[in-house]
């Protein structure tokens, strides 16, 4: 993206947000959990981001879905601490890659805290992948508009005279 003098960018009030401060196993470990509580936002912030193409009109959309996740994480610290604790050091520590399959028995201790204490049910297998309509609260984009260049020359006439080529064809196959 080329930037000139009279694109607009943010000031640094816009874009400053409190970061969700958390590692990478951590993030593993509630990742199934979060993304079906901020589904929502998730889902409006995507669809921002594609339909407008445009990332400063998207800011508003993104400061909600960090706040969800901060509103997420908040509450599994109050309520599965210790769970999600065990859960995330399992997989930081049993593999390299934090690979979900040698935690089967600390997930299934965490995933019945959310769902007792929660009412959040991890979500099945394929959850994310399924479609899903989402019904959104802003106004549809406009189209966009072919792009019509001022020195647009017409095409030439048929009875136009053609030259042949200087060197011959310039497909030397389709002689």
């Amino acid at each position: 993206m080329v930037v000139t003098a009279n694109t607009y960018l943010p000031e640094d009030e816009e874009l400053t947000v409190q970061e969700v401060n958390l590692g990478g196993p951590a993030l593993r470990a509630g990742a199934f959990h979060l993304g079906k509580y901020c589904e929502s936002q998730n889902n409006e912030f995507v669809l921002c981001r594609n339909e407008l193409d445009d990332p400063r009109k998207c800011l508003n959309e993104g400061k909600a879905v960090t706040g969800c996740t901060l509103e997420f994480f908040r509450k599994v610290k109050g309520t599965c601490f210790k769970e999600f604790t065990q859960y995330a050091n399992c997989l930081d520590k049993s593999s390299i890659d934090l690979a979900y399959k040698h935690c089967r028995k600390t997930q299934a201790v965490f995933d019945k805290c959310m769902k007792d204490n929660l009412n959040l049910e991890r979500p099945s297998f394929g959850y994310f992948c399924q479609p899903k309509v989402h019904d959104s609260k802003r106004p549809k984009p406009e189209p966009k508009k072919p792009e019509v260049y001022a020195d647009y020359t017409p095409y030439l006439p048929d009875d136009y005279p053609r030259t042949p080529a200087k060197y011959g064809a310039r497909f030397h196959w389709m002689e």
